[in-house]
């Protein structure tokens, strides 16, 4: 059997985020952690790796072995949906998440915010010497919206609702979590909306794709 199903949604940040670029070098006076954006449009990103890796976290959390170090010790059906590759083992993951922009600046602008990050200065101390050491991290703002689309591969009906019931309780633990850096210190936070399921290929039974919105909807 073959067939993709396409998953929408939308993903509104409750508080700041912080996804950072990955680079250790900030010039004099410049933001020390910047945000990752689009080169393109120049808006911040959630990249689609971020998003499936954070929802892997913590359904392998919930259901994997307590000593599982690597995507390979996770339990059956978490590989099944995200894949893994272990020395000579490897199975391909039935999800593909897409790279998600700031999508609502014009709604943003009617409440006169031209830009969608913030600068949030950070303090640590040493606890020996008593000696600060302030850092500048970019933010995401509150408020910004990113529409994100999944494709799921339909290659088995019969393990597609168990799939999408693992995917649909990874989307509720997510806003109980926190996705990006800093989730201790109040960032990341997330609330999801408008999910939905629709086939895009294939010949899907209406009763699967039905079933498959009625998860979706008890996130929302």
């Amino acid at each position: 059997m073959f067939g993709k199903i396409l998953i929408k949604g939308k993903i509104e940040l409750l508080t700041g985020m912080h996804i950072g670029t990955g680079g250790e070098f900030a010039a004099i006076g410049a933001v020390d952690s910047p945000v990752i954006c689009d080169k393109l449009s120049g808006l911040p990103i959630i990249p689609g790796s971020t998003l499936k890796g954070k929802l892997r976290s913590v359904l392998a959390r919930k259901y994997s072995r307590k000593d599982a170090d690597s995507a390979g010790d996770d339990c059956t059906a978490i590989q099944r949906l995200f894949g893994y590759s272990k020395k000579k083992e490897s199975r391909v993951s039935r999800l593909i998440f897409s790279d998600m922009a700031v999508s609502n600046m014009d709604e943003l602008k009617n409440f006169n915010i031209h830009t969608p990050t913030e600068v949030k200065f950070e303090n640590t101390i040493n606890r020996l010497s008593g000696i600060a050491n302030p850092r500048q991290i970019e933010r995401v703002i509150r408020g910004c919206c990113f529409d994100m689309e999944i494709i799921y591969d339909l290659t088995d009906e019969d393990e597609a609702s168990e799939d999408m019931e693992l995917l649909a309780e990874g989307l509720r633990l997510l806003q109980y979590d926190y996705i990006g850096g800093h989730g201790s210190r109040g960032y990341g936070k997330i609330k999801f909306s408008g999910l939905s399921a629709e086939e895009v290929i294939g010949e899907t039974s209406d009763e699967l794709v039905s079933k498959i919105n009625k998860m979706l909807e008890e996130v929302n």
